[in-house]
């Protein structure tokens, strides 16, 4: 996968204006523009690289397809996303299942940023690499979650429609992957410190 490029929002705009009349070269641009994030949130919900790049054709080939529907009420790129969710969702079932199982829970006061507060025991690379595995060992909902707010910068309502699941269920989809990263890196300061000491 190539390097994404970078497109102010009224360029994108007219690229997808392009596509929609049927130029492929616009389109071309747009699957460049957006193909990086996309193989990767298949990747991080599968955890299988030929499985992601399989996702993520057959997301651009239902772009594709779908775009002289796309009427710009959203950003092209919720709309894509979208349709990279519902691909994940038609071969892994059990994915959209594991998502609506959350109980909603009020977490309105949850802090925005994901910022636990380990110790400067670690060096700050070293909390990032193992922050990944951390991430990469949640369960592929939470993954999804957190690709799309982290990674992506989508907002909470953003998601909602991305996933096609309640606002509240996105909120708590997110407290909880907060709450289980945070843990793991309480429980490498634990580890860290019991090293210094011994």
């Amino acid at each position: 996968m190539g390097a994404e490029l970078a497109y102010t929002a009224d360029e994108e705009a007219e690229l997808v204006r392009r596509a929609q009349a049927g130029d492929t070269e616009a389109f071309a641009a747009l699957v460049a523009l957006h193909q990086q994030f996309v193989y990767n949130l298949a990747w991080r919900v599968t955890g299988d690289a030929y499985e992601a790049e399989d996702l993520a054709q057959e997301a651009f080939v239902r772009a594709w397809v779908a775009l002289p529907r796309f009427r710009g009420e959203a950003r092209w790129r919720t709309w894509l996303y979208r349709i990279v969710t519902n691909v994940c969702y038609n071969r892994l079932p059990h994915l959209r299942r594991e998502l609506l199982a959350l109980d909603v829970e009020t977490v309105d006061t949850m802090p925005e940023q994901c910022s636990p507060d380990p110790s400067d025991a670690l060096e700050a690379g070293e909390r990032r690499a193992y922050l990944h595995r951390e991430i990469e060992a949640l369960p592929g909902g939470y993954r999804l979650l957190v690709m799309l707010r982290f990674l992506q910068d989508l907002s909470y309502e953003e998601i909602a429609k991305v996933t096609g699941l309640p606002l509240g269920t996105v909120k708590t989809g997110l407290f909880r992957a907060r709450a289980r990263l945070r843990a793991a890196l309480r429980r490498l300061q634990e580890e860290g410190d019991y090293e210094r000491v011994a």
